[in-house]
């Protein structure tokens, strides 16, 4: 990471997508922080280290708690953060920008579910769906939990799905580990299809990024190029030949376009 040493310190958030934790980042962190710039990683609730499971946590909000909590009493009045969200955690952060657009510097999407300001949340979900007609959850395990009002559904990545879908081109060594460590999560469609929209004046305020992965097999390329259309953003980089896991797969390209975007905005 040469290239950017010396150039001005940023803080950067990395947030994981469902079922992983803050250690899926565990490459690109030093990288990141070899150039001397600060990082912080966080599970969110029910993932990674958290104390609770997700059958304990019953919305979106909820499950997001622990960025809005550090966003709110970490991040200082004048200081402004580069967000940064992994597949599901791009829903994640959106909810964030909307929260607190004035302490993020610029959001980038890691091939992960961007939302728009015209539609519910779940929005993306529901096209996704319907985009993406033979997705094929394999030996992924799904079960209702909570108050049956709530239509919480909660599901657990299988080894198939993880080696097939997520990690076919990473390190053998990466998979492993997901293996050992992956836990139960929720999109948490219904509570979205009711939630309040993202707005233009807050959302749509925050510079944002999209890096795509060109072989994706759990988001497709053509789906993120849909969400990308669907909700333009300020800035588009592609990373060739690297599946959904990238900040694994291919952890020096996606520290470096991490920086390039941070240093630019």
């Amino acid at each position: 990471m040469e290239d950017f040493v010396g150039c001005q310190k940023k803080h950067l958030v990395l947030i994981h997508g469902a079922g992983h934790g803050a250690w899926c980042w565990y490459k690109v962190k030093p990288l990141l922080e070899s150039s001397g710039h600060r990082v912080t990683t966080l599970d969110l609730a029910g993932a990674g280290i958290s104390p609770k499971s997700i059958e304990e946590v019953y919305s979106f909000s909820e499950y997001t708690q622990p960025l809005l909590d550090f966003l709110s009493s970490s991040v200082q009045p004048n200081e402004k953060v580069t967000l940064v969200g992994h597949s599901l955690g791009g829903m994640n952060i959106s909810l964030a920008m909307e929260k607190f657009p004035e302490k993020i510097d610029v959001a980038v999407f890691l091939t992960a579910y961007m939302p728009d300001t015209k539609n519910q949340p779940s929005y993306v979900f529901e096209e996704y769906d319907r985009r993406v007609p033979d997705v094929d959850w394999l030996d992924t395990k799904f079960y209702p939990y909570g108050p049956s009002e709530l239509q919480l559904e909660a599901f657990l990545l299988g080894p198939k799905y993880l080696s097939l879908k997520l990690y076919q081109l990473s390190p053998v060594e990466d998979l492993a580990l997901a293996m050992s460590l992956v836990r139960p999560s929720s999109l948490f469609v219904h509570d979205l299809s009711k939630s309040k929209k993202i707005t233009e004046e807050r959302y749509g305020s925050v510079k944002r990024a999209f890096i795509l992965s060109s072989e994706d097999k759990a988001l497709p390329k053509e789906f993120q190029l849909w969400m990308i259309e669907n909700s333009p953003v300020d800035e588009v980089m592609e990373l060739k030949g690297i599946d959904h896991m990238a900040m694994l797969s291919q952890p020096q390209e996606v520290a470096r376009y991490l920086l390039k975007i941070a240093r630019k905005y």
